[in-house]
């Protein structure tokens, strides 16, 4: 009875909706509130929130264009400082992003790639069954390029370079960018795309060129066969 009662309850599972459970903050641990309030500043950052209580200050970071924040601050969390690794930023120019950390001062890698998958461990980026490869991924794939700055306590961020999802990672009906910088490169993107695309039909101007970005801009984003 209570084998049947288990299959009509993972049947029924299967047919209800499910809810969307949005992660939107993760916890780092700091040593000093006020010294890691001010690296945050300086990456550019939002600051959301900053408030205190008796015993306790809870400080909130935004990265620009993310739906994900970071909380630190006194009496938040027992874990060690520093101890927070593998925080991934997920960028649509690798190279950029780069650019703009060691602008605003911050100290960045030197992009990376590799021909296996990417383990973070305490100190700096390890690789699982590959060497670490200085320089972008010299196909340019997706996922496949890495950059990796800390925090003064040690927490560890890494750069992704993402054009692209795996299918299923998004949902193919809908189509969204974090920014204009992200639509842009995405329209870059498209428009290389694009001229391949016409000099394999006798070089001959495509009326329908809207048709064909937003097609493949769309197809892109969310993991599906791209347009030829």
């Amino acid at each position: 009875m209570m084998n049947t009662l288990q299959s009509e309850a993972a049947i029924q599972a299967t047919k209800s909706p499910t809810i969307d459970t949005k992660l939107e903050v993760v916890v780092i641990p700091v040593s000093d509130v006020d010294r890691a309030k001010d690296f945050y500043a300086k990456l550019g950052w939002r600051l959301d929130a900053d408030f205190a209580g008796e015993g306790w200050r809870v400080i909130q970071f935004t990265p620009p264009g993310s739906p994900a924040s970071v909380i630190f601050g006194r009496n938040v969390t027992a874990a060690a400082p520093g101890s927070a690794q593998g925080l991934y930023l997920i960028v649509s120019d690798i190279e950029r992003a780069r650019r703009d950390l060691i602008d605003r001062g911050v100290k960045v890698s030197d992009v990376f790639h590799a021909a296996g998958d990417v383990h973070v461990g305490r100190d700096e980026p390890y690789l699982f069954g590959s060497v670490r490869n200085t320089g972008r991924d010299p196909a340019h794939g997706s996922y496949r390029s890495y950059a990796s700055f800390s925090d003064p306590d040690g927490n560890g961020w890494l750069f992704q370079e993402v054009t692209s999802r795996l299918p299923g990672r998004l949902d193919t009906n809908q189509t969204t960018f974090a920014s204009v910088i992200d639509l842009a490169a995405a329209f870059r993107r498209a428009a290389a795309a694009h001229g391949e695309h016409e000099k394999r039909n006798g070089g001959q101007h495509d009326a329908n060129w809207p048709d064909w970005y937003a097609e493949y801009i769309a197809a892109e984003q969310s993991g599906r066969e791209l347009p030829q």
